[in-house]
């Protein structure tokens, strides 16, 4: 049967197009790649092919290049932009030996046998789609940025659903009444490794990102696989990171792409429907300027904003925030979390050289105010971490250990608070809360107040528990102005914080001052808080984290230990506790704990729901919901392995679902809790 070019296009989901840039010889390399098939011009292709990799079936990961005549009309077909130019010389991008043909499968063909080519094609499309894909195809609604703003109740658009990092759904079908009659419906089995993943839901369609560089597209009703996406990562990366290279937290959707950072250092873009790779960017060459991508990006007004954690042996060139264009991936600015010479903030540094200002890095999520235009990113710890070996412990050495406000159209930096001058790697790059809500701190409760606030005013704060302190920090997000602080866990290393500027006293007692010294910092470098988010309710104006009893003897030592940091620690509990876990409400108004949740097991990342509930995880591998107002246990279920994924909820055709996925994660300080270590996804709902 002879198609010919509009008959085509009705049976090939649309791809993306792109501009053909040619790189030049100081630019990172840049890949537009297109569709398998398309045809593209000789003079572009220097800067197109280069570890090119398509949606084909499990395994395959390249394709065979084959130089062709085009004529006006092949190029035409293929959505060629120079299809009205004279006759060119041309590449066409073939699947490699042994792939089937994706969405947008390709066979070489001549302008004489164009039918044989059209009805190939058309085959192709037909028999490679899967039902999930069939459901999407031509009808797949590109995510824009008003969706990203005001995301529609049944979908999970990023890493916590909203910009503003809430973690929240309105999704109420499951409430305090029904929850107890929650049952899984489906369960899979995700790839081996570090397992920390957040799934995002969109029309139907999860995407998971797993350990090392795999995203696969589930269908979220029956858990049947779409696709699958493998990232080839060179052999020496883990090495040349030191470690911690299996977890890939999120990603981000925009347009029709799929959007992650890879610890190869590249941004890259995969089609949502077929699984082929968009476009990729790289940032760095990771042999050179190493920076490792644990958690991957947001996008704010068409940009990919990506933070990472910054490599030693990288000096400060690797310490930044990247902005790049979500449709095509070029760079748009980027911020460095390290001044220059000259630069603000250089003074703060005592005289260190500037490529030994090492490893303030941002390797969590930021959050996004749209109205404001402003980007909200956490710091963490430098490299080595007691000052004296770094300038001066009286130095701030900026912008470690704060919160930074950018310029969502710049990355020019706004204002910044200093949470910690921190000698003992207690990090604070964690979720940051966007409320609008009264400020009225309760002095029985709170700690730290500012004199200043008018009790009941309402202000634009932003507000969490950023650090791994375990200190919860409300600040005005439109200034940065200090609002109140106080801490939710047992520590030691603050001392105080100035009502008046904000300004963090750390406690002297616990501050190294030379080498082979020890010091009982708590919390550990463990936390307090870690990497496991927290959640808002908008219901109850409350957050809800999840927190850990830990406190560490920790050594400053040019020897042993953790190298990167020179710092080695014995872990232990926090004295007069043997509760390692906790869930904890916090009034964002008042800063008053409205309900306590305590446990053996270590707890893990939290959701809430329009239903008025709260859900999480442990390292003993329960999943429980918990009432929002009085934190009561509703509903619990033992997954076997450690909950250490994101959990999220969405629907589907009017039925609401809720996702938990475990992992192998090990708690050493609770040696008697023994599960099972399995890399699962498990969805839940209703019966019907």
């Amino acid at each position: 049967m002879a198609l010919d070019s509009r008959s085509l296009r009705e049976r090939v989901p649309p791809g993306p197009r792109f501009r053909y840039i040619r790189s030049s010889s100081q630019d990172p390399p840049k890949r537009h790649i297109l569709p398998a098939g398309a045809v593209q011009p000789a003079s572009a292709w220097a800067a197109t092919v280069h570890h090119h990799r398509v949606g084909c079936t499990r395994g395959c990961t390249g394709v065979s290049v084959s130089r062709i005549s085009s004529t006006n009309t092949t190029r035409r077909l293929l959505g060629d932009p120079g299809w009205g130019r004279d006759r060119a010389e041309s590449k066409i991008l073939r699947p490699a030996a042994g792939c089937r043909l994706s969405t947008h499968g390709v066979i070489t063909m001549s302008s004489s046998r164009r039918d044989v080519y059209l009805s190939f094609v058309a085959i192709a499309v037909l028999a490679s789609l899967s039902p999930a894909q069939a459901r999407q195809g031509d009808d797949f609604v590109p995510v824009t940025d008003a969706m990203l703003q005001d995301p529609p109740p049944d979908d999970w658009l990023m890493w916590r659903r909203s910009l503003d990092g809430w973690g929240y759904s309105p999704l109420d079908q499951i409430n305090r009444d029904n929850v107890s009659r929650l049952r899984m419906v489906w369960t899979r089995a995700l790839a081996p490794g570090a397992q920390e993943g957040t799934p995002l839901a969109y029309d139907g369609m999860l995407y998971m990102p797993n350990p090392n560089e795999h995203i696969q597209a589930i269908d979220a009703v029956t858990g049947d696989l779409a696709w699958e996406y493998r990232r080839d990562i060179p052999e020496d990366v883990p090495a040349v990171m030191g470690g911690l290279t299996e977890n890939n937290r999120n990603v981000a959707i925009y347009g029709r792409f799929i959007i992650d950072t890879s610890n190869d250092d590249y941004v890259y873009a995969i089609d949502a429907v077929t699984g082929s790779l968009a476009w990729e960017q790289q940032i760095f060459d990771y042999q050179v300027h190493p920076a490792r991508h644990s958690s991957g990006p947001i996008i704010a007004n068409g940009k990919v904003i990506s933070g990472r954690s910054c490599r030693p042996r990288a000096g400060p060139v690797s310490c930044v925030i990247l902005a790049h264009d979500a449709m095509t991936g070029e760079e748009l600015w980027r911020a460095a979390l390290v001044p220059a010479p000259g630069e603000p903030g250089d003074e703060t540094w005592g005289g260190v050289p500037y490529e030994e200002r090492m490893h303030v890095g941002s390797w969590m999520v930021p959050s996004y105010d749209p109205e404001l235009n402003l980007v909200y990113v956490g710091t963490s710890v430098t490299s080595p971490a007691p000052k004296f070996m770094l300038g001066g412990v009286d130095n701030a050495h900026l912008y470690h250990n704060s919160t930074l406000a950018l310029d969502g159209d710049t990355g020019e930096i706004r204002w910044y608070y200093q949470h910690l001058n921190d000698h003992w790697d207690l990090d604070h790059p964690y979720e940051r809360l966007l409320v609008d809500t009264a400020v009225a701190p309760n002095p029985s409760e709170v700690s730290w107040i500012n004199p200043r606030v008018q009790p009941g005013e309402m202000r634009k704060v932003v507000t969490g528990i950023p650090g791994k302190t375990g200190v919860v920090y409300t600040l005005d997000r439109e200034t940065g102005e200090f609002l109140w602080a106080t801490p939710t866990i047992a520590q030691n290393v603050i001392s105080h914080i100035d009502g008046d500027t904000g300004d963090v006293t750390e406690n002297s007692e616990v501050v190294f001052t030379g080498l082979g010294q020890e010091v009982l910092s708590c919390p550990s470098w463990a936390g307090g808080k870690n990497w496991p988010a927290g959640a808002y309710s908008p219901l109850t104006n409350t957050m809800y984290f999840p927190l850990k009893n830990t406190c560490a003897r920790v050594l400053s030592t040019m020897t042993e230990g953790l190298a990167i940091y020179r710092l080695a620690a014995r872990f232990q509990l926090t004295p007069g506790t043997d509760s390692l876990g906790s869930v904890r409400g916090i009034s964002v108004e008042t800063g008053e704990t409205t309900w306590l949740h305590e446990q053996r097991a270590a707890t893990h990342s939290l959701v809430t729901t329009g239903g008025g509930l709260v859900f999480g995880g442990d390292a003993r591998g329960r999943f429980r919901a918990f009432d929002q107002v009085t934190g009561e246990v509703l509903w619990e279920i033992n997954l076997g392995s450690p909950v250490t994924g994101f959990p999220i909820t969405y629907a589907v055709d009017g039925r609401q679902y809720v996702v938990a996925s475990t992992g192998t994660r090990v708690e050493g300080l609770t040696p008697e809790i023994r599960p099972s270590a399995g890399n699962n996804l498990f969805v839940f709902a209703l019966p019907d």
